[in-house]
């Protein structure tokens, strides 16, 4: 991976004024912290966030953040986003090390399609993301797996999963896709209450990388 330089400031002053303030400017607040070095408040240029984000990695990517000259290794460890314009109007970074493992969470995708599939039966993936224990120049963009030769109630487990570096932090006999032969209830079969009522969604995790407790 390939890391993305974004140029930053020391920010002095605090509150919901100076804040505001930033971002009629153009620019947001944000804070660096973690192991390596003291807390520090910031500011970015968002746009240069969002396309330094803008890469396979997401918010994986490797950034170095260029304050006054002294360069920090980081990745994102939380956005504030406008619920509306979906704007970022506050970031957290988080220092990593190219010599420290920490864990990430990795898109998964699924790719063809499955002998039992064709049989009649449906390929049911168990996640949406995998945490895998990865230096950060390390991390995979996604993890694709083919499921082509799947058939009737045949699973990829984790330990079938082969990845260029680092592991997944899963037992390995855990189930992350499985083709099936049962077919998929109605919501009302399920007993999923009033109509109408809509089930919550599930959101992808941020990455985490360890070694902040």
């Amino acid at each position: 991976m390939e890391k993305q330089t974004l140029p930053a400031e020391v920010r002095t002053e605090r509150g919901k004024g100076s804040a505001r303030q930033l971002r009629f400017g153009g620019k947001i607040p944000a804070v660096l912290y973690g192991p390596g070095g003291d807390t520090k408040s910031i500011s970015i240029d968002p746009e240069l966030l969002t396309k330094a984000l803008s890469t396979s990695f997401r918010r994986n990517q490797l950034i170095e953040l260029d304050i006054a000259g002294a360069k920090e290794l980081v990745v994102v460890r939380d956005l504030d986003v406008h619920p509306l314009s979906r704007a970022i109007r506050h970031a957290d970074f988080y220092r990593v090390s190219l010599d420290r493992p920490a864990i990430y969470n990795v898109t998964l995708k699924t790719v063809g399609r499955a002998k039992g599939v064709v049989k009649g039966g449906e390929v049911r993936v168990h996640f949406r993301t995998l945490p895998v224990r990865v230096t950060p120049d390390k991390v995979p963009a996604e993890i694709v797996l083919n499921v082509e030769n799947l058939d009737m109630m045949e699973s990829i487990r984790v330990k079938d999963i082969v990845l260029e570096a680092g592991e997944i932090v899963l037992p390995a006999e855990r189930n992350v896709v499985l083709c099936t032969s049962e077919v998929k209830k109605l919501p009302e079969e399920e007993g999923a209450g009033a109509p109408g009522a809509a089930a919550p969604a599930a959101a992808a995790p941020a990455a985490k990388p360890a070694g902040k407790k």
